[in-house]
């Protein structure tokens, strides 16, 4: 009786405490994405105000902005000048321009190699018809006995594609929890899981380190109807 006793008061003491380590975590997962978003993006964005708005003459500048802080020019004027430029790289001496300038970079041997590696990455990933990051798959790596989560980048082209014997596809490994680090893999198609589930949603199962799972659309497993009435 007495030891019941004792183990109903431990379990009424540490009761509270659990909860309130339950609430500080939740709390954490819905406020932590948030805020972290919010702060990067206000950065950003006053980075790019800050830094275009000092652009201007002073006397420019002054005449807009009364001589005080004027939030959002700098902002402002970043996408007038972005329209202008999609504008003149739609007309005959725009795309002449852009022709000149692309023979002068190619002829510089560091920024060559940089130049076109940003182009080609930005004209990748804004292209219309581009299936990059849309495809997740889950592929065996670092060894046979281990699954990893990737994004299909492409299909292989080029030397690797024509020195192996089966179709290639391209499959971005990321890392947890930074996603912007990974691995590059070079698989055969036929070794490649295709998953349901979204990019965003993949997205979130790499950051969250395998805590926030999307539902499966085709219900649990076995396994995991195994694991459930345990």
């Amino acid at each position: 009786m007495m030891a019941d006793h004792a183990a109903d008061a431990n379990g009424h003491a540490h009761g509270p405490l659990i909860r309130l380590r339950g609430y500080l975590l939740a709390g954490v997962l819905v406020t932590a994405p948030l805020g972290i978003t919010l702060y990067l993006t206000y950065h950003v964005l006053a980075f790019i105000d800050r830094e275009v708005a000092a652009l201007l003459p002073a006397a420019w500048y002054d005449s807009l902005a009364g001589g005080t802080a004027f939030p959002g020019l700098g902002i402002a004027l970043a996408l007038v000048f972005f329209i202008i430029m999609g504008w003149l790289a739609t007309n005959f001496l725009g795309r002449f321009f852009i022709r000149v300038s692309e023979r002068v970079l190619d002829r510089l041997p560091v920024i060559r190699g940089l130049y076109g590696g940003m182009r080609q990455i930005f004209e990748t990933v804004m292209a219309k018809q581009s299936e990059v990051f849309r495809d997740v798959v889950v592929v065996r790596f670092p060894s046979q006995e281990m699954f990893s989560i990737g994004f299909v980048t492409g299909r292989t082209k080029g030397e690797i594609q024509r020195l192996t014997d089966d179709e290639v596809i391209n499959v971005f490994v990321p890392t947890t929890p930074n996603p912007t680090s990974g691995y590059l893999l070079f698989v055969p198609k036929r070794d490649v899981i295709f998953l349901s589930m979204t990019a965003e949603e993949g997205l979130k199962l790499i950051v969250s380190g395998g805590i926030i799972v999307p539902p499966d659309p085709e219900g649990q497993t076995p396994v995991e109807n195994a694991h459930a009435a345990r």
